[in-house]
Parts: C-alpha cells; sequence; structure tokens
C-alpha cells in the first residue's frame, strides 16, 4: 500500500498566535448574575426618578407595592432591540431586524388556490413565494374566546361579498378555487411551512381591539375588578358601530375614561377604511396592512401606566415614540427619555450580560442548580439539574423542592425571552411528596400568567414530568440569530474515523468487484480521497486491514488527504482512468 502524504502540514499552535481561529469558539459558561444586585440598582434608580413622576405614580398607582419597569430601547444599523426590565431583572426581550417582515397581523387579499379536503384547509395565494395555510375551522366564523366577556351583539345584514358559512360542509361550496378571499396572519412561516392566516380579522389598538367581520362586543376577563367592568360596560354599549363590527376592551383600558375608547375606536375604523380602499383599488394578491414597527408596537402594546421609564438611544426613533404616545396617552410621554452617554445603553443597564443567556444551553439558578434547554424540530426539553449540589445531603428534600421551585420561574422567564412555542417538556428533580409537585405547578402557572401567548400547563406527572404548550406566532428568538450548521447540516455531530473507515473498506470491496469483472485479469489501481483524520485511521489503526485486501485481491490501493475535504466525505477513484467508481 502506498501513502500519499498530507497535502497540508499541521502549524505548530505556538507559532502561530491566531491558530485557535481555525477551531470552532468554545462553549460559554453559564453566567450567574446577582438578581439581587439588579434588584438594588433598580430601586436606586427608582430614587433618582424626578420628584413629579413619583408623585404621579402615587396619585394614579393602586398598587402600593408595584414594581419598578422599565423599557430600554437600543436602535443599531442592522436591527433594534427592546428590553423590559422588572427591577432590574430582564423579563422580556423582542428583537426587529431591517431585512426581516412582521408578517404577524398582516392582512391580504387573496385567491383560493386549492382545497384539501384530507386536511381540512384552504391554500391561498397571498402574492408571497408561499401559499398562506388557511384551516377550514379558520374560516368560520370565530367562537366566543374563554378570556372575553360578551356585552353586546352588533349583529346586522351580512355584508356584499361577504359569506360567513355555517359549518365545515358549507365551505368548498362557499369558497372554491379561484374565489376572492381576506386573511389575515396568525403564524408566520417557519421553516419549509408557509405562513397561517384566519378570516376572522382583527385589528389592534391601544384601548380596543377592532373585529370588521364579527359583530360581537366585549371586555378582557382580566379587567377582575368588577366596579370596574361595570363601568367599562356602560362605555362600550355607548359606543357607535358600524353594523356587524364589533369590538373588545383590552386590559390596557382598565381606568380609562370614555373619551379615549372614542379616540381610539376613530383611529382603528379610519386604518379599516384605508384598508377597504386598498381592497376595492386592485384585484391580484397583495397586502392590505401591516402591523407597525417595533417602535409603534411597543408604544402600543407595551407602554402602560405600569412603565416607569422608557429610554431609548436613538434621536430619530425617540421622536417617532413621543409623537406615537402623543396620540395615544399625552400622559406617558414624560416617562419616555434619550439616553446620550457614550456606555452603550444595554450596558449601563445590564441588559447584554443578561441577553447572553438566553442563548445559552445551560441557565444557572440561584441555589447553584441549572436548567438545560434543548430545542429540537418537534418540541423544546427543558433538563433541571442539581448542579454544584449535585451529591450533597445536606439541604435533604427542601432543597430538591427549592430548586425545582427556582427552575420553575426561570423556566417561565426563558420561554418568554426564547419566544419558545409548541410543545414544552420539563423534566423537574423527582418529588416524591405530591403537595411538591403541587407547589411548583402552582408557581409556574402564576409566573405564566402574565404571558400574552396562550398557553396550557398540565400536572407534574410521578416522573416528574412537565407538560407545557404554548402557542407559536413566529420563530423562536434563537432561530434568528442562529442558523443549521452548513458542516454537520444541524446534527450537532459527525461520523467517527472508525464509521468513515468501514465505509471507504465497504466502498473500494464494491469497487474491486466491479472492475474485476470488467476487466478480467487486468491490473486495478484505486485512489482514495478523504480527510487528514481518516487518512490517519486507515493508515494506521487500520493498517493490517488495507494491506489484507491488496493481498487478498491483488490490488493496488493509495490515499491522498486534505484539510478542505468534509471530514465525512471521501471519493474513490480508477487509478487508470481517473473517474470516481460510486
Amino acid at each position: 500500500m502506498e501513502q500519499t502524504e498530507k497535502n497540508e502540514e499541521k502549524k505548530d499552535s505556538t507559532e502561530d498566535p491566531l491558530n485557535e481561529l481555525r477551531e470552532p469558539p468554545k462553549e460559554r459558561k453559564p453566567i450567574r448574575i446577582s438578581k439581587g444586585d439588579l434588584r438594588r440598582k433598580a430601586r436606586e434608580r427608582a430614587k433618582d426618578r424626578p420628584i413629579h413622576e413619583r408623585i404621579m405614580q402615587k396619585l394614579f398607582s393602586r398598587d402600593e407595592q408595584k414594581s419598578y419597569k422599565e423599557l430600554i430601547i437600543n436602535c443599531e444599523a442592522l436591527e433594534t432591540r427592546v428590553a423590559l426590565l422588572k427591577e432590574g431583572i430582564l423579563e422580556d426581550f423582542d428583537v426587529e431586524r431591517k431585512e426581516d417582515d412582521r408578517m404577524v397581523g398582516a392582512i391580504f387579499k387573496g385567491y383560493v388556490q386549492n382545497l384539501e379536503p384530507g386536511l381540512k384547509a384552504a391554500f391561498v395565494d397571498i402574492g408571497q413565494p408561499k401559499n398562506a395555510f388557511l384551516h377550514y375551522w379558520d374560516m368560520l366564523p370565530a367562537s366566543t374566546d374563554s378570556g372575553v366577556e360578551i356585552v353586546r351583539s352588533n349583529e346586522g345584514a351580512p355584508k356584499k361579498g361577504r359569506r360567513k358559512p355555517g359549518n365545515i360542509k358549507d365551505i368548498p361550496s362557499m369558497y372554491p378555487v379561484g374565489s376572492e378571499i381576506v386573511v389575515q396572519i396568525t403564524k408566520a412561516q417557519i421553516g419549509s411551512k408557509g405562513p397561517r392566516t384566519t378570516t376572522n380579522v382583527a385589528l389592534p389598538g391601544r384601548f380596543l381591539v377592532l373585529m370588521p367581520y364579527a359583530g360581537q362586543c366585549g371586555i378582557s376577563r382580566k379587567i377582575e375588578d368588577k366596579q370596574e367592568r361595570t363601568r367599562l360596560k356602560r362605555i362600550l354599549n355607548g359606543l357607535t358601530l358600524p353594523e356587524g363590527m364589533g369590538v373588545i376592551i383590552r386590559t390596557a383600558g382598565e381606568g380609562k375614561k370614555g373619551r379615549y375608547f372614542i379616540r381610539d375606536l376613530h383611529l382603528l375604523l379610519s386604518t379599516w377604511d384605508k384598508v377597504v380602499a386598498k381592497m376595492n383599488a386592485t384585484s391580484e394578491p397583495t397586502c392590505l396592512y401591516q402591523e407597525p414597527g417595533l417602535i409603534g408596537i411597543t408604544a402600543r402594546d407595551f407602554l402602560t401606566e405600569e412603565i416607569d421609564r422608557v429610554m431609548v438611544d436613538d434621536k430619530a426613533a425617540h421622536q417617532e415614540l413621543v409623537e406615537t404616545v402623543a396620540r395615544i396617552s399625552s400622559r406617558s410621554k414624560s416617562k419616555i427619555q434619550y439616553f446620550d452617554e457614550k456606555i452603550p445603553v444595554f450596558e449601563r443597564f445590564n441588559v447584554e450580560r443578561q441577553i447572553q443567556q438566553v442563548f445559552m444551553r445551560r441557565v444557572p439558578l440561584p441555589s447553584g442548580g441549572e436548567i438545560v434547554i434543548e430545542q429540537t424540530e418537534a418540541l423544546v426539553a427543558v433538563d433541571v439539574n442539581t448542579g454544584g449540589h449535585k451529591g450533597s445531603n445536606k439541604d435533604g428534600k427542601g432543597f430538591i423542592l427549592q430548586a425545582n421551585i427556582e427552575a420553575a420561574v426561570e423556566v417561565a422567564r426563558q420561554v418568554r425571552l426564547r419566544n419558545m412555542g409548541g410543545l414544552i417538556i420539563i423534566d423537574f428533580i423527582d418529588m416524591k411528596q405530591k403537595r411538591d409537585r403541587n407547589a411548583v405547578h402552582k408557581r409556574i402557572k402564576a409566573e405564566m400568567a402574565e404571558d400574552k401567548a396562550k398557553h396550557n400547563i398540565l400536572p407534574i406527572s410521578s416522573l416528574g414530568i412537565m407538560q407545557m404548550t404554548r402557542q407559536r406566532h413566529a420563530e423562536s428568538t434563537i432561530s434568528g440569530i442562529y442558523v443549521n450548521c452548513p458542516y454537520c447540516t444541524g446534527r450537532g455531530s459527525v461520523k467517527s474515523p472508525r464509521a468513515v473507515s468501514i465505509e471507504v473498506q465497504r466502498r473500494i470491496l464494491s469497487a474491486i468487484t466491479r472492475l474485476q469483472n470488467e476487466r478480467s485479469d487486468a491490473p486495478i489501481h484505486l485512489k482514495t480521497y478523504l480527510h487528514p483524520v481518516n487518512y490517519e485511521r486507515l493508515t494506521v489503526a487500520d493498517d493490517n486491514l488495507v494491506k489484507e485486501i491488496e493481498r487478498s485481491y491483488g490490488v493496488k490501493l493509495t490515499f491522498s488527504s486534505n484539510e478542505a475535504y468534509h471530514v465525512e466525505n471521501f471519493k474513490v477513484l480508477d487509478g487508470t482512468t481517473g473517474k470516481e467508481i460510486v
């Protein structure tokens, strides 16, 4: 057997200080951040606020023990980031990248491309690269949401061109292939799947949600005060709506005067008029409405009375935010401040260090344990470990319960920060007592209560497993940062040298058999090209096996390696013709 020298010699790492760049970066260790320090610094910032802001808080806040909340907005050339801090601790995080379209909530005019009775779904051409998916259930009039109390009905005669099927059987006849349809995206395109849509269109405002095709008016059940609900019902009954339209009062409307709702309704109706005008002006599939950018969404959905301060590090974004808020709540304008320091705003408020944990597999817990998060195609798996306390019995059962409760709090937080959706499986540390399992279940439900995404949490099984589902509107935060490894195609591993050596030997034996049948007594010479790590395996550890093949079949085998070759790839060529043998 002839061995061809490697084409690229290994350089001594001591000679080249940049040689380590040839290797992938080492996995970062979990960062243990003192939440106590974050809370202390947040309280100091709360005390440093202008006196008029503190007075306004005492006058209008119903909660004497209200946590200090801040919105930190960082605007860069390629992306805008918004962080919500509660007592200095990162509770919510959103990113908008310049090249990304925020498709969720967008309204399209489209045409039914085809119907799939087996799937009970239609595929709609909305002028995008992928057809939208529309389930038959989402074509029926929306049923009453359990989170909304219906106060009155505003149903009218069916609008021209707006048909309401009574049941699923009516849909194929009422929406045949080629028929025009108006849909709203409820879930963005994820991977190879097109966007999911509904015909139950809803336009969100600051205090109201307008439903142009549903004539039901209601109030969010998250507003629990009975007197306040009675007051809001009177306001809702006094609103003048076009026939056939409905509205829902959002939680942000709690405590607001009637004029705020009238103004919000006027803005929403004006927006819908523009949608209708654009719909009538074109016959092509097109986007009729798109949600505002991250700054606009922040002003609408996050800048509530609960927010104490907003810091923005960009003058243009600061001006846009002030102008947007002025149309909604003039009192909130004083909270918006322009951050004009040399240090980056996310570093100034210790946000950057907390964000780093969002992209780590391991997240530390205060007591020394940790959670390990693995996202797969089918589900998200979370494992709770004792970490530094492993093997220690000094805390006993109390520590297990403590670690699991800490994990429950952190899991709820990480689910929001990472925007994880679908099925989530949590493997808690085994708890023998049912009351301990119930305590952990109760705690995670309480922590998830403020999550805006719909979710369902099942009790912990006797095996310590908890199942959770969470509504997925868009791809997770991590998916916008990472892509599948082009080297291992997302597997996270590559074939071992032993496995590749076995494949190479099989390929060589197959090639020998084929060439012997074709050439009878002609000499056979095979050249194999492969990665250096596999070259070493074949020429050192498996050298005797290669020589045995040469002796048994009377052939000549040569091997050549190159660092540029993929570690799993190789080629066997006919040394006489130079053609590959597969």
